[in-house]
């Protein structure tokens, strides 16, 4: 085995659950030092209602709580779809059910009094678990894409149907082929569909294929998409756009998991995993007889919905970060960056286009940007000389108030609230902690 890397915990999410302010402090400080970013906490309400804020990675939890029991937060954690691991801290008298939790699923437990050592071991050992899973992100950064991702991942050995739902542009193939991607089918075909895209009276052909003389022009043979997916994933995009003739074959190609070419008798066989995606709301569809519901309770074995990227504006510097290296021909171009005004007016904006506007305008911008960094005005051309635009926009000193208020925000939320645990996130004293918040008008979770 490789040996441990020396900053394993560097920016670890770790959720610590102690009443006891010695043992709390102790924990916080020696995770902090190792790297790790822990949100200390005292008792079980508050951990359950920071967890879903936190998104940790690891759990460390008390079995004794003021409030309630640790077991208790484990268990309602676990009914609302929490998958962090637990590490329960028991007394000696707490064992059996130490025990008893991590045979439901908690994770680990260790018994007062500890090493220090072995505690960090415990910790390495859970974390590595969960990061072997996760991997790095892919998809985005954000607490709910990095659970979207997880959730990918542990889809990727199942053979079950997945719906991935969405706004256009929040990158629902991007999601589909990132699951092939972590399969192991990983080197098998990933066959893409647009059902909107292909003409009604061609998309049965186009799926399922056709023999010689089954339509006019029809003069060979022709493999459809299901056939060529050999034992790949056969994708099918915009699924809501199904005509109702061929949503019928469909639900028969998912339910006998078999074909036949049009014009012809032989049934084959679907060898592929079936992905679909769609902007429209199926359920509402098919309760409204707009689509079939048989076909899409057959689809949504698992619904995974993508969130548009106005709701997770802290993936846009990192997506348009992508985008620019994609793009970017270091042979050719001058470019360094995004400067700040940039990335201040793309926070700013809400993106209607989602991921897939931003990609557009990140490419046109690295294409005609004549600078050495990437302004508003390359992103938005269509602002260049608008004067209301421009006062949308704000001054350089309202962009640099957003952008504090930001960062302040997002320490408050990592840190639970806590105003002297966020000064020293920050490094800042709390005084000038407070005057700031006032100024930007941000208050403190209660």
């Amino acid at each position: 085995m490789s040996p441990e890397p020396q900053h394993f915990l560097d920016g670890r999410r770790i959720l610590l659950v102690e009443d006891d302010p010695i043992m709390g402090e102790s924990l916080a400080q020696r995770l902090a030092i190792e790297g790790a970013k822990v949100r200390w906490l005292s008792n079980g309400s508050e951990a359950l209602r920071h967890f879903s804020h936190a998104a940790p990675e690891l759990v460390i939890c008390d079995i004794r709580l003021p409030d309630m029991s640790g077991e208790e937060v484990f268990r309602k954690l676990a009914d609302g779809g929490a998958s962090a691991p637990f590490l329960f801290i028991t007394a000696f008298g707490d064992i059996d059910q130490a025990v008893r939790l991590t045979r439901a699923g908690a994770g680990d437990y260790m018994a007062k009094p500890f090493q220090m050592d072995t505690f960090l071991g415990r910790v390495k050992s859970l974390i590595r678990s969960r990061a072997d899973e996760t991997g790095a992100p892919v998809l985005g950064g954000t607490p709910e894409m990095l659970r979207i991702e997880a959730m990918l991942r542990r889809l990727a050995s199942s053979p079950a149907t997945v719906l991935l739902t969405g706004e256009t542009g929040t990158g629902k193939e991007v999601a589909a082929r990132f699951l092939h991607a972590v399969s192991p089918q990983a080197r098998k075909p990933f066959i893409a569909v647009n059902c909107a895209a292909i003409p009604n009276d061609l998309l049965e052909s186009e799926i399922f294929g056709h023999e010689r003389g089954a339509f006019t022009g029809a003069d060979r043979r022709h493999l459809g998409y299901a056939e060529r997916a050999q034992d790949g994933v056969l994708f099918l995009d915009e699924i809501g756009e199904l005509p109702d003739r061929l949503q019928a074959k469909l639900l028969r190609l998912i339910e006998e998991r078999s074909f036949s070419r049009l014009g012809g008798e032989a049934i084959l066989p679907l060898r592929a995993r079936l992905l679909a995606a769609t902007n429209r709301d199926l359920e509402q569809a098919a309760r409204e007889g707009r689509f079939r519901a048989d076909l899409y309770y057959r689809l949504a074995v698992v619904s995974v919905d993508l969130p548009p990227l106005r709701e997770r504006r802290d993936d846009i510097p990192w997506l348009a970060g992508q985008f620019f290296d994609a793009s970017l021909d270091r042979d050719r171009n001058i470019l360094r960056g995004f400067s700040s005004l940039a990335i201040e007016a793309a926070l700013a904006h809400d993106w209607p286009g989602n991921i897939r506007e931003l990609r557009n305008r990140v490419e046109r911008a690295v294409a005609l940007a004549p600078g050495e960094w990437i302004m508003p005005a390359d992103l938005f051309p269509q602002r260049r000389g608008d004067a209301s635009a421009q006062a949308d926009a704000g001054t350089l000193s309202a962009a640099r108030d957003a952008a504090e208020r930001r960062r302040i925000e997002s320490a408050l939320r990592e840190t639970g609230g806590h105003v002297g645990a966020t000064a020293r996130l920050l490094g800042i004293s709390r005084t000038t902690l407070w005057e700031r918040m006032r100024r930007l008008g941000i208050h403190a979770a209660q």
